[in-house]
């Protein structure tokens, strides 16, 4: 029995809180009107982006202090080399730390500042307060000594206003985990045997609160002037312009031979086009155009725009292309969505798919359907997923949208950022398959996923277009150090 279906999750109140209107989230975003340049486009710098600095400290004494009896800790005297022994070689693992440190900041623009190795009281004395003079973004911390514990927590209580991420191996520690480094509120606590996947969790998560705070989307809504708002938990940049400066710009925009030969060789990549007429693909390349030139004149790093009665305007292809190339975008104008897609662009380096959701009760399987799904789920480069191209379902003309195939046993997870709760929903899963439209209706792609841990499908995420992602269950945990770094309500079922 699907208990929350009736009664429980969101009332209408809070569905239209999350529902994406320019009303809805007047409390939420305190938008002011936009300046106008004389010949009406708006007055916005562009918003510098910095990269996130994270200082880099290894906790461990030198073999010949240990031995020396210079170890400040009550073993000195007996010469003893607590957790994890003498036989770790902790030089050795400080450089395996250090190349997939390394490996992650690459691959998420992090600048490093690497600071050595400490193991006396004076030098964390003064590490602290060089740190507190010129703070980074964020402390990592790689403990590979058992008595250091007290000294990491007494760290992070003077650094409060720090984040820090704590990796303190397993057999660096004896017997319980310290309870003050789990529980610390600017600690991101790893313990755990040469876990690369906690570690790059917690480098991305880190980052994608900097760049957020970096970040401008784009609403292309029906207002009548052109306003500015911050998201309060994130402080997205968000500027909202009438829909018909972008019209304006898609009906600027001629289709030309390159163009028509790019919107073709497209459509061969289909595994089959269903009533579909070729100007529809050109159409779509046309929106692909004006969506990237309307968000270089607005220095946007994603967009959402009000596109269902835009006819041939729809963007539905654009979309789901540049999602692959982790350009954030999201249909019908709902914001919460596209920045959602932004974080996970951030965090995962890949694509999702913005679906409505509904709930198989009988089955107790969660079923999602729309019409902007990324093709390279995996990442850009690894790999286009097979798709159909069918009309759009809802309305004439028979603009083209894709049909994106997900195959059974593929380990997906769903993801949320709701601005208006200051909550980040995430729920992994597994995916059952793609049924045909004509048994399941709804929109152009379509999936069923079981989802982990749950006895009632309807207890999770409920309202409008939540992220598809595929993924594994250690992938979506992001989410959930990146709802602690943001201070945001984290709810799923990791």
């Amino acid at each position: 029995m699907c208990e929350s279906c009736n009664g429980g999750g969101f009332d209408r109140r809070d569905f239209l809180k999350i529902g994406g209107t320019a009303a809805a989230f007047g409390g939420i975003w305190a938008a002011t009107a936009l300046a106008q340049n004389a010949d009406g486009t708006p007055k916005v710098p562009v918003i510098e982006k910095k990269k996130t600095k994270i200082a880099v400290l290894f906790m461990y004494p030198p073999a010949d202090v240990v031995n020396e009896g210079r170890m400040e800790d009550s073993w000195a005297v007996n010469q003893w080399f607590t957790y994890p022994g003498n036989q770790f070689e902790p030089e050795m693992n400080q450089q395996k730390y250090t190349k997939k440190i390394k490996e992650f900041a690459d691959k998420y623009d992090i600048e490093l500042d690497f600071q050595g190795v400490l193991y006396t009281k004076a030098a964390m004395a003064e590490f602290i307060a060089k740190t507190k003079a010129a703070p980074p973004d964020t402390l990592l911390v790689v403990n590979f000594w058992n008595t250091f514990s007290p000294w990491v927590l007494d760290m992070s209580q003077q650094l409060e206003a720090l984040p820090m991420i704590v990796y303190h191996p397993v057999g660096s520690n004896h017997q319980h985990p310290p309870k003050g480094l789990m529980t610390a509120p600017n600690i991101t606590y790893i313990h755990s045997l040469e876990n690369w996947d906690a570690l790059e969790n917690a480098m991305s998560a880190t980052s994608a609160v900097k760049v957020m705070a970096q970040s401008r989307l784009l609403r292309v809504s029906e207002v009548k002037e052109s306003k500015q708002a911050t998201d309060k938990n994130l402080g997205i940049d968000i500027i909202t312009i009438p829909a018909a400066e972008y019209i304006e710009l898609f009906d600027s925009i001629q289709a030309d031979d390159a163009m028509v030969k790019e919107a073709m060789a497209f459509k061969a990549k289909a595994t089959a086009v269903i009533d579909v007429e070729d100007k529809y693909f050109v159409e779509g390349f046309r929106s692909k155009k004006a969506v990237a030139e309307i968000m270089k004149r607005y220095g946007a790093d994603g967009i959402t725009i009000r596109c269902l009665m835009l006819k041939e305007r729809k963007p539905c292809i654009g979309f789901s292309l540049n999602n692959s190339a982790l350009i954030p975008c999201a249909c019908e104008d709902f914001p919460e969505s596209a920045m959602s897609l932004m974080i996970g662009a951030q965090l995962f380096k890949r694509g999702g798919f913005m679906h409505n959701p509904e709930y198989d009760i009988d089955r107790n399987q969660y079923y999602g359907s729309h019409c902007t799904c990324a093709l390279e789920l995996h990442g850009p480069g690894k790999g286009e997923m097979p798709f159909l191209i069918r009309p759009f379902t809802h309305q004439l003309p028979k603009t083209a949208a894709l049909d994106v195939k997900f195959p059974k046993g593929e380990k997906v997870f769903l993801m949320k950022y709701v601005a208006s709760k200051s909550m980040i929903f995430a729920y992994t899963g597994t995916i059952v398959g793609s049924p045909e439209i004509n048994t399941a209706g709804g929109c152009a792609t379509r999936f069923v996923m079981d989802i982990d841990k749950t006895d009632d499908v309807c207890s999770t995420y409920q309202g409008p277009h939540p992220i598809l992602y595929c993924g594994t269950a250690m992938e979506a945990r992001r989410i959930k150090v990146f709802a602690n770094l943001a201070k945001i309500e984290f709810i799923g079922n990791m």
